[in-house]
């Protein structure tokens, strides 16, 4: 997404498809500690079907990792991505899978979405949502919690609710902090706890979410 850290990341350099899995799965096995696996950065979905059943099956190998969690934006922007091989993928790993999809307002859920998100579920999979505060698009209290309120409707809990990365050429969308904490105030104040999503930023460096408070 043009809004995120990681249009700057070597994805060139850095292609898991050019250097294999080995270097990643070597250090899973040697630290046992690590209980869960995530496939982010670019989108993991946009793996055949067979890549990804090969590394689903090498992780439910190691038998100290028992979560997979996915982040990616497919089953909002292409969902026929969630096609029966992908689900039978889940449907029969050992592993616990969880996927966090992208979605930023209510209007992208579509029947088609809500397919999607259907098949996952009965799948066994757990959903989630993370959404990005873009000025314009989605900086008002109506327009969060008609999101929060749709995609729990398809079986989505909201996750995370971003401050935009200050990368180049997105200063349009951003909203201030201040701003942003005043809509998440009138969030909590409207809905269930449970469907308000955490206020976070990612702040370069730092190994997870940084929450944003008053």
């Amino acid at each position: 997404c043009r809004y995120c850290f990681r249009r700057h990341f070597p994805y060139g350099e850095e292609s898991a498809l050019q250097q294999g899995w080995e270097p990643a799965l070597q250090r899973l096995r040697a630290d046992t500690s690590i209980s869960e696996v995530i496939l982010s950065g670019g989108d993991p979905l946009s793996l055949g079907n067979r890549r990804i059943a090969t590394l689903v099956d090498a992780l439910a190998e190691l038998g100290s990792v028992r979560r997979l969690r996915i982040h990616t934006r497919f089953p909002i922007v292409l969902p026929e991505r969630v096609d029966g091989g992908l689900l039978e993928i889940l449907e029969r790993t050992p592993l616990a899978s969880v996927v966090v999809v992208h979605a930023n307002h209510a209007n992208e859920l579509d029947a088609s979405v809500a397919g999607a998100l259907g098949a996952l579920r009965r799948a066994g999979v757990t959903l989630l949502n993370q959404a990005v505060l873009l000025r314009g698009v989605n900086d008002d209290a109506d327009a969060l919690a008609a999101l929060c309120e749709r995609v729990f409707d398809l079986g989505v809990l909201p996750y995370y609710l971003h401050l935009l990365d200050p990368v180049a050429g997105a200063a349009h969308f951003d909203v201030e902090a201040q701003r942003a904490l005043d809509l998440h105030r009138e969030l909590t104040a409207r809905l269930p706890g449970y469907l308000v999503p955490r206020l976070v930023r990612e702040i370069p460096g730092r190994p997870s979410k940084t929450a944003v408070v008053a």
